[in-house]
């Protein structure tokens, strides 16, 4: 599977919202906390470690967590996206590095 990050994340984020949306969710949003969270993780599997999985994986991570965050213990939003996009730079600072593939190797 060829750089499956974008592709996983439009799905986990699209699929949530529509859920939440049609409130197939019963008000449970640790669920979407949740599947951003796996989806994250997914990347982070499938993909291995790219300079867009180091980037998509984590930062689907963090929006799992501040979403539980603000689900939870109300933490507002003007605190965690800043926090997120801070996170995102520092991010995409790492993946510049050279020692982090472009593409995932594979082995034959």
């Amino acid at each position: 599977m060829r750089d499956a990050g974008l592709p996983i994340t439009l799905i986990v984020v699209g699929s949530a919202w529509l859920l939440w949306y049609y409130r197939l969710f019963p008000d449970i949003d640790w669920i979407i906390a949740a599947g951003l969270v796996l989806g994250g993780i997914a990347i982070l599997f499938m993909d291995g470690i790219t300079k867009n999985s180091v980037v998509t994986g984590p930062i689907l991570i963090a929006s799992g967590i501040a979403w539980a965050l603000h689900d939870r213990w109300h933490v507002t939003w003007f605190v965690l996206l800043p926090t997120l996009l801070v996170l995102l730079g520092v991010l995409m600072l790492i993946a510049r590095r050279d020692n982090i593939p472009e593409r995932r190797v594979r082995q034959t």
